[in-house]
């Protein structure tokens, strides 16, 4: 049992945000452990970038998940993934 499922009772669903929180979390710890394998981390990159757009694909449908897609160029251009924050 994780520390998120013992925070919450049974009956209680996981706030959205808690459950992406420990979704990253557990990312992090699996590009740990590749890189300690010796997997490189374009290939995992492209590898969870992969298996992200199955995800959306099979629970969102084509459409939504191209439409996802379409808009990620702009966010990646605002810095939305960066993780240098004191850009000028």
């Amino acid at each position: 049992m994780s520390n998120l499922t013992r925070a919450y009772s049974a009956d209680e669903p996981i706030p959205d945000q808690e459950q992406k929180k420990a979704a990253l979390g557990y990312v992090h710890e699996a590009w740990a452990e590749a890189r300690l394998d010796g997997i490189d981390g374009d290939c995992m990159a492209q590898a969870c970038l992969f298996a992200a757009l199955i995800e959306f694909v099979s629970t969102y449908g084509e459409d939504a998940a191209a439409t996802f897609a379409e808009g990620l160029p702009a966010r990646i251009r605002n810095g939305e993934f960066s993780t240098d924050l004191s850009r000028q």
